[in-house]
């Protein structure tokens, strides 16, 4: 994977409460194969990962606060779960436009496990099909989208997948698919 996101800039969109291993491998997939990422947030400062959503786990650096970027600043955007975290990043109307600039001007999104809960808030899995964790489901249905039980599922810019058990495939399909763009 060395070498195929070069000079490709993404953007790991997260805040507090985010899922430790969904924010740490991919965005190590993602700079193993060259890309330069960096963590955006609701907020300066540090956010706090966890393992699970009552085991604090390791702090994380901000590199950039979602209201002072844009979409064009970056070439794809990654969006890790958690319960909490993708709770938190929908209801801030800057986290939601960030996300939705991605999607209309056609740069590639990934999202995991309960990351695709912004991506309705954003209104942008209608006529998609998309997977998730299971307890968001009824929500991208109830947002337009095709709901499907697979590990992986990249539709029209947007990759998605079901937990921590599918990152591997998710990592991999993410490398491919921002290379591609």
């Amino acid at each position: 994977m060395a070498g195929e996101l070069n000079g490709r800039k993404v953007a790991v969109l997260a805040a507090d409460g985010v899922e430790r291993i969904e924010l740490v491998q991919p965005r190590k997939a993602l700079q193993d194969a060259g890309a330069d990422v960096e963590l955006v947030s609701t907020h300066g400062g540090r956010i706090q990962s966890m393992n699970g959503d009552i085991e604090p786990a390791d702090r994380f650096d901000v590199d950039r606060e979602v209201s002072e970027v844009e979409a064009g600043d970056y070439d794809a955007l990654v969006v890790p779960g958690g319960t909490i975290n993708p709770d938190q990043l929908r209801v801030d109307a800057d986290a939601v436009r960030f996300v939705r600039a991605f999607v209309d001007g056609g740069k590639p999104v990934a999202a995991i496990c309960h990351g695709p809960w912004i991506l309705v808030e954003a209104d942008v899995v209608r006529g998609r099909t998309v997977t998730s964790y299971p307890s968001i489901r009824t929500d991208i249905a109830n947002a337009g989208g095709t709901v499907v039980e697979e590990k992986v599922v990249t539709d029209q810019g947007i990759t998605t997948s079901r937990n921590p058990d599918d990152l591997p495939t998710f990592c991999e399909r993410i490398v491919a698919e921002f290379a591609k763009a």
